[in-house]
C-alpha cells in the first residue's frame, strides 16, 4: 500500500529567529517551529527543560482529599493496600507509591492480579481478599477508574478506595472516597496526557507536601522527588503516552537519573538485554526494558516485576532479570505463531480485510499476547484490529486501532454487545459473550463507517524535514539529541532525502542491507543500514525518494548512522 508523506515547511522567520537566538542547526530550529515552538524562551525550555513550570498537584480533582486522608492512614497505623495493573505503567506505579509510603514505616501491603485469573482492575474478590487482610483504604495504582461494584462492596466493608487512574471514565464514576484521574469531564489540572505512574507520581508529590506541612519529615529522612522518577520514565514511556509538558520535563530528568545506575533492577535488566547503561535511551526503554517487565504479566505474573523494581540486592536482581528475559522471548514466540496463523488465515480467505477491520477469535490463543499481535496486525493492514480468546464462555481480547481512529469511543457504541470494555483511544481490551461474538464486526463496522472516511485508513508518514547528504554530520545528529527522549507526541525525525543512488551494498546478518549512498554528483557519501529486508535478492540501486532517521554510531565514534526507514 502507498504510503502518503506529508511535509509542512516551517515558518522562515521562525526558522531564523529559533536559529539565530538559539545558534543552532536549521533543520533543529525548522524542528522546533514544527512543535509549535516560536519564542526563545520556549524553544530553551524545550531543550533544557527544569521543574520549575511543572503543574501543581492540588489541581488535581480529590488530591486534597486523597492525601489528607492517606496521611491519617499513615499516622493511625491503618492497614494500606495498594492495587495496582499488571503492566510496565502499573508495576512502576505500584513500586513507586510502596516505596515512598514505607520511608513513613506505614502499615503497607501490595497487590497485583494475575492478567489471564483475575483480570483487569479491582473487583469483588479483591474485596473479600482485603476484608480478611483487615485492610482499611485501598489506593488503586493505574486502575479503578470502572471499579464500580467493588468501590460499593468495599463501603459496605468500611473500606475507603482512593482511585488513582488515567484510563477514560465511563458516563458515571465509580463512589469511592476520592478518585484522581485528570481524564473526568471537572478535572481542570489539564494534565490528561499522564499515564498512571504519572497519576500516582503527582499523589506522592501532593503526599509530601502534606508530611512536611504536619512533621512527619521531623521523624523520616525526607526523599527528593527525583529518586523516583527512574519509574515515572519507564512507566510513561512504556504507556506510550505523550511525551510532552511536565511528562516530557520528567522524563528528561528520569532518564539522567537511570544513566546514573542506582536501582540495582534497571542495571540488571540493561545488562542482560546488552544495553550500555550510561548510553540508555528512550528506544531502549521502549524495546528492551519495557517488553521484560511486560512479559511477566503475560506469561506469568507481574508480581515479579513489583519485588524486582524495589529490590535493593543486586545479586537477586541479577538472577530476576534472567529470568525476566526469558518470560520475553517465550512472549516473542506465542506472539509470532498467532500473527502467522492469522495472516495464513487472511491470505486464505481475504474477505476478513472487510469493511477496513480485522475481528477475530480462537479458543487457543493466549489472551495476554493479543493486544502486541492486534498492534502489528493493524500496522500492517492499516485498519483496527480487534482479538480475542474464545475459550470461555465470555471471550476476553484486545483492540488496536490506527491514525486518528479512537477504538474506544467506537467501542462504547457497541456496549450493548460487551460485558466490559476500557482503555484508550489507540488501545483496548474488551470482554464479549461467545453468542455476540457473530454480531460483534458489523456492529462495529457500522459504527466505522458513520465516523471514518477513505483518508483515515491511509499509511501516512509525516516528513520532519527534506536533507541532502552534506546536511548529515555529527553535529547535526548530536543536537537532534537534544531533543530526547522521544517517543508518542515527540516522535524521533524522519527526514526524506531525495534521488540517491547506492554506490555499493553488501547484506549482513541474513536480511540487513548495508549501503554507501551517494547524490547526484557523486562528490558526497554517506553509509546506511536497511534493517529486515523481506526481499534480499532485487535490491535497487537508486532511490527517488527515502525516508531516513539519523543517529549517532554506539561503536565508532563521531560518526553518524542512517538508518532507512522506508523506500
Amino acid at each position: 500500500m502507498e504510503i502518503k508523506l506529508t511535509y509542512t515547511p516551517p515558518d522562515q522567520k521562525v526558522l531564523q529567529r529559533l536559529q539565530r537566538v538559539l545558534n543552532c542547526h536549521p533543520v533543529i530550529a525548522g524542528l522546533l517551529a514544527d512543535k509549535g515552538i516560536t519564542t526563545a524562551d520556549e524553544a530553551k525550555f524545550f531543550l533544557n527543560p527544569d521543574y520549575s513550570r511543572l503543574s501543581n498537584p492540588f489541581k488535581l480533582k480529590d488530591m486534597s482529599k486523597a492525601v489528607e486522608r492517606i496521611y491519617t492512614a499513615v499516622t493511625n497505623k491503618e492497614k494500606i493496600l495498594i492495587f495496582g495493573d499488571f503492566d510496565a505503567d502499573g508495576v512502576t506505579a505500584t513500586a513507586m507509591i510502596y516505596q515512598f509510603l514505607s520511608l513513613v514505616e506505614a502499615d503497607l501491603s501490595w497487590y497485583v492480579p494475575h492478567r489471564t485469573k483475575e483480570g483487569y482492575s479491582l473487583q469483588l474478590p479483591h474485596i473479600e481478599m482485603a476484608v480478611s487482610m483487615d485492610v482499611d483504604l485501598i489506593i488503586t495504582v493505574d486502575c479503578g477508574i470502572g471499579s464500580h461494584e467493588a468501590v460499593q462492596a468495599a463501603a459496605r466493608e468500611d473500606i475507603d478506595v482512593i482511585i488513582t487512574d488515567h484510563h477514560e471514565p465511563d458516563t458515571t464514576i465509580p463512589n469511592a472516597f476520592a478518585v484522581i484521574n485528570p481524564k473526568q469531564a471537572d478535572c481542570s489540572a489539564r494534565l490528561e496526557y499522564l499515564a498512571g505512574v504519572g497519576v500516582a507520581f503527582y499523589l506522592i508529590m501532593g503526599l509530601r507536601k502534606v508530611f512536611r506541612e504536619n512533621g512527619v519529615w521531623e521523624q523520616f529522612p525526607e526523599p527528593k522527588l527525583s529518586e523516583y522518577l527512574d519509574l515515572f520514565t519507564i512507566g510513561t514511556i512504556g504507556d506510550m503516552v505523550p511525551l510532552v509538558l511536565d511528562n516530557r520535563t520528567l522524563c528528561v530528568a528520569g532518564m539522567k537519573r537511570i544513566r546514573m545506575g542506582l536501582r540495582p533492577a534497571l542495571v540488571s535488566m540493561a545488562r542482560t538485554s546488552r544495553v550500555d547503561m550510561n548510553k540508555l535511551d528512550s528506544d531502549d526503554i521502549s524495546f528492551k526494558i519495557v517488553p521484560m517487565l511486560n512479559a511477566a504479566g503475560r506469561i506469568s505474573h507481574a508480581r515479579i516485576c513489583v519485588s524486582h523494581l524495589t529490590c535493593p540486592a543486586p545479586a537477586q536482581t541479577e538472577t530476576t532479570a534472567a529470568l525476566l528475559d526469558e518470560l520475553n522471548r517465550k512472549r516473542r514466540l506465542i506472539e509470532k505463531e498467532i500473527v502467522e496463523d492469522i495472516e495464513r488465515r487472511i491470505a486464505g480467505d481475504p474477505s476478513i480485510l472487510e469493511n477496513r477491520l480485522i475481528v477475530l477469535w480462537d479458543s487457543k490463543w493466549d489472551a495476554s499476547v493479543l493486544g502486541i499481535a492486534a498492534s502489528r496486525l493493524a500496522r500492517k493492514h492499516v485498519c483496527p484490529v480487534v482479538l480475542l480468546n474464545s475459550k470461555e464462555d465470555i471471550a476476553k481480547g484486545s483492540c488496536r486501532s490506527i491514525n486518528e481512529i479512537n477504538i474506544h469511543e467506537i467501542l462504547s457504541e457497541t456496549r450493548d454487545l460487551l460485558e466490559t470494555f476500557g482503555g484508550h483511544a489507540m488501545a483496548a481490551g474488551l470482554s464479549v459473550r461467545k453468542e455476540n461474538l457473530t454480531r460483534l464486526k458489523p456492529a462495529l463496522a457500522d459504527i466505522l463507517a458513520l465516523v471514518c472516511t477513505e483518508k483515515d485508513f491511509k499509511p501516512i508518514r509525516k516528513i520532519d524535514a527534506v536533507i541532502q547528504i552534506p546536511d548529515i554530520t555529527p553535529e547535526l545528529v548530536s543536537q537532534i539529541d537534544l531533543l530526547r527522549p522521544f517517543g508518542t507526541g515527540n516522535p524521533e525525525p524522519v527526514f526524506l532525502m531525495e534521488n540517491i543512488w547506492v554506490a555499493s551494498s553488501i547484506i549482513i546478518g541474513g536480511c540487513h542491507r548495508k549501503m554507501t549512498l551517494r547524490d547526484q554528483s557523486g562528490e558526497h557519501q554517506v553509509e546506511a543500514l536497511h534493517f529486515n529486508l523481506s526481499d534480499t535478492t532485487c535490491l535497487p540501486d537508486f532511490f527517488s525518494k527515502l525516508m531516513v532517521k539519523l543517529k549517532v554510531d554506539r561503536f565508532k565514534q563521531n560518526c553518524v548512522q542512517v538508518i532507512v526507514q522506508d523506500i
